[in-house]
Order: structure tokens, then sequence, then C-alpha cells
């Protein structure tokens, strides 16, 4: 079964708790975006722009979408407070911990996006390792 299968919890409520505990946590310009085909959680900590994506998967019923989204924004809240805390115990430092999330000036991608279509050849030792379509 998938985290928060089954949870009532409201996506707005959700929303509000992320949006706290990321303010607690020392995050300002924290913005939330919503249509019927993401969500995207942004925010910025340690001077760093991070964003987080949630993809809306189109289901057969609205109570499918419903209760899938509700399980997304409390899995997404676990995400946040799982990386901090490793960021917290020493685990990871907070580049570590959300490097695939920094966007990168002037791009509006993630430091993920760049390398996703490359990655494969990167970890098989099949090309460099540099942000594609970065300035320089």
């Amino acid at each position: 079964m998938a985290y928060a299968a089954r949870t009532q919890v409201a996506p707005q409520k959700t929303r509000a708790e992320i949006e706290a505990y990321l303010s607690r946590q020392g995050a300002s310009r924290i913005g939330i975006l919503t249509d019927h085909k993401f969500a995207c959680v942004f925010f910025d900590m340690k001077e760093r722009r991070l964003r987080f994506q949630l993809i809306i998967k189109e289901r057969r019923s609205a109570t499918l979408t419903d209760q899938h989204m509700r399980a997304s924004w409390r899995a997404l809240l676990l995400c946040i407070k799982a990386k901090m805390t490793s960021v917290e115990s020493g685990i990871e430092t907070f580049d570590e911990a959300f490097l695939a999330h920094v966007v990168v000036p002037d791009s509006d991608k993630t430091i993920y996006e760049h390398m996703r279509e490359t990655l494969p050849q990167i970890v098989r030792g099949e090309a460099p390792l540099r942000l594609t379509g970065s300035a320089s």
C-alpha cells in the first residue's frame, strides 16, 4: 500500500502544514502553485531556490483523483521533513539532501532537470558531468 493511501487530510491542510514547517525551518519566499496537471512548492533556503513538483495523475474517477491528491501532499510533507531531519542529524549536508531540487539561476530548471537526460550516460562513464543549457 502506498504511503498515506487512506489519509483523509485535505490537500489544503497539508499545504498549510508544509508552508508552516518550511517557515519554522527558516525558509523564505515560500510559494505553492497548483493547476489540474501539477502542483509546485518552491522556497528559498540557505541561499538556494528550491522546487518540489507533484504530477497530478489522471484517474478514472474524481474519488481516486482526490485520494491521490491527499496522499501525494502527505508524501511531499514527509519527504521535506525527512530531508530536513537528515540535515539536522548530520547524515547529509543541506546541498546533498536537496541538490536535485535546487533551481539553477536564469534557467528556471532544477539541477535534476538539467541532468535528467544525460544521467544514464554519466553513471556509465559515457558522458561528462555538466549542466546542459547553462550559460558559460
